[in-house]
């Protein structure tokens, strides 16, 4: 199974770094020196890591190869991946990975069946899950535990208790 581990963002610097945004709970062992990152498009890729380190909250990483300015911002938007076992899991039973959730049912509080997980959006200021209504159209959701207070994987279901008019026509 392919997961995204993290997204280039802008060049920092003028030595060929780029700040990543991360993606996984593990990024110094996924941006560990000489850790090697497949990349969404794969023709930029693979890119080797050099080094990286933590800056202003923000990851800043050297890819082998790219040694200005110039050539970090041409990094800008690639998507970098790795592939996991397809019976991995994150190790906490509150967090999961995309692949887990998509195409999972959605029901109300209620048991009303709601409609299908089809997306997780990975929004800067939270996660939403985007939802496939049953009475068509979509539905996006904030993926916070006020909202969403079951995640049931083994049974194929998310709870949602969503706020009046969310799901209503």
């Amino acid at each position: 199974m392919i997961v995204t581990v993290g997204r280039i963002g802008r060049a920092h610097g003028v030595r060929g770094e780029v700040t990543v945004d991360v993606r996984t709970d593990t990024p110094d062992e996924r941006f560990a020196d000489g850790a090697v990152l497949a990349t969404e498009p794969a023709r930029r890729g693979p890119l080797k890591v050099l080094g990286s380190r933590w800056h202003s909250g923000r990851l800043l990483v050297a890819f082998d190869g790219v040694a200005d300015r110039t050539a970090a911002e041409g990094l800008r938007g690639i998507v970098l991946v790795a592939e996991i076992p397809d019976d991995a899991t994150t190790g906490d039973p509150d967090e999961f990975f995309d692949h887990q959730l998509v195409g999972l049912a959605v029901v109300g509080v209620d048991g009303d069946p709601l409609g299908v997980v089809r997306e997780i959006i990975h929004a800067p200021s939270q996660d939403l899950l985007s939802i496939e209504r049953t009475a068509g159209g979509e539905a996006l959701i904030p993926f916070v535990t006020e909202i969403v207070p079951e995640v049931d994987v083994a049974g194929s279901r998310v709870v949602v208790d969503p706020p009046p008019g969310l799901f209503e026509d």
